[in-house]
């Protein structure tokens, strides 16, 4: 592996500062758009994996997640990306790193098909607990 250039140091610098000047005017940004729970984990859970159907149930938002979508991007939170059946909004920022606390997901989405049969499930007490043999 070469040696780093100056000129790549110093832009390592000035980057590094740059992150460390602009922090506290994100999250000043994050929390003023970010101003209820759902939208926050709305806002988390945007990491170009998911979809809008998802995210809804997920964060339990009830509006158009499309839209907080092209609102964050106008605001420059983020950004789109392609994916086969158009595009997704992936996120910039964690909001941990601002220490921004994010709620619990409402609803977890499963992968499992709704026709797969589900697994008994036991009926007492006794079904719970191992059986041990004594000698």
């Amino acid at each position: 592996m070469s040696e780093e250039t100056e000129q790549v140091k110093l832009l390592r610098e000035i980057l590094k500062w740059t992150k460390f000047a602009g922090m506290a005017e994100v999250k000043g940004v994050l929390q003023t758009v970010l101003n209820t729970d759902k939208k926050k984990l709305a806002y988390q859970l945007s990491d170009g994996t998911r979809g809008t159907r998802d995210i809804n149930t997920q964060s339990g938002y009830t509006g158009s997640v499309s839209d907080l979508w092209k609102e964050w991007k106008r605001k420059g939170l983020g950004d789109t990306i392609s994916v086969q059946r158009g595009e997704r909004f992936k996120r910039t920022f964690d909001l941990e790193d601002f220490g921004i606390e994010v709620p619990p997901a409402v609803q977890q989405v499963t992968s499992t098909p709704a026709t797969a049969p589900s697994a008994p499930q036991p009926t007492s007490t006794s079904e719970l607990t191992p059986s041990v043999d004594s000698q």
